[in-house]
């Protein structure tokens, strides 16, 4: 089986260096750079399976970096931000990222973060795709479900609106199964950080509430109801 090709743009020689060693240990495959143009001619010269993108780096920031990968490629992206500010953690969840980490931290920590990532795009579709949003694939009839003029397809992984596909990043496809097999249910922000992030502690919910806003804007900003202090529930 192929290591997992990881793509880390950081501009600290010393952070880069034992970062890449750590993930190497891990078992990764790792190429290194140290600013945001390098990394991305890295990214179009090797195709990795994810990216770690330090939020400060020369050259192409690491947001404005995110974006552009994002326009051509749904690979998941691991923000890394030296403090954990409000702006940087909105600015790279909205540029696309899936999840994020506050340096300094833990080798291990950052590892399980990659894992876990990871483990949620492998199962973006097939019949694991997590507990509840998982539609049973024996009954056609559950096959497609329909709200208004919004078709979500849960053996296909497609999603329509109006007729029109709608292209959704893998962590939204899966915010998305978990409030379609839930219609009208107030789903909390821990418990979808559980089921979608795969969180087994409590996380930051903003990752929840940006990942929501930006469903909002695929899929029509009336479908999912905001139920303050409690969480969100998809309009049947």
């Amino acid at each position: 089986m192929a290591e997992t090709h990881v793509l880390f743009v950081e501009d600290d020689d010393v952070i880069r260096e034992a970062t890449q060693l750590a993930l190497e240990r891990d078992g990764f495959e790792v190429t290194a750079m140290p600013d945001g143009l390098a990394g991305l001619e890295a990214f179009r010269a090797n195709r990795p399976d994810i990216a770690l993108l330090d939020v400060m780096v020369p050259g192409l920031d690491g947001v404005s970096l995110c974006r552009r990968i994002r326009d051509e490629s749904t690979v998941p992206v691991i923000m890394l931000s030296a403090r954990a500010d409000s702006i940087d953690v909105v600015l790279g969840l909205e540029a696309g990222a899936d999840d994020y980490v506050t340096k300094p931290f833990d080798g291990a920590v950052l590892v399980a973060r990659i894992r876990a990532v990871l483990r949620r795009f492998g199962h973006a579709s097939g019949p694991e795709r997590g507990g509840a949003a998982a539609a049973d694939a024996d009954d056609p009839a559950e096959a497609v479900l329909r709200f208004g003029d919004l078709e979500v397809d849960t053996e296909g992984m497609e999603v329509r609106k109006g007729g029109r596909n709608v292209a959704l990043t893998p962590t939204e496809m899966r915010l998305l199964l978990e409030f379609s097999n839930a219609p009208g249910t107030v789903l909390s922000r821990d418990r979808l950080l559980e089921r979608v992030w795969d969180y087994g502690w409590g996380g930051d919910t903003r990752v929840v509430d940006v990942h929501v806003q930006r469903l909002r804007g695929k899929i029509g900003q009336d479908r999912i109801e905001t139920v303050r202090g409690f969480g969100y529930k998809l309009r049947g």
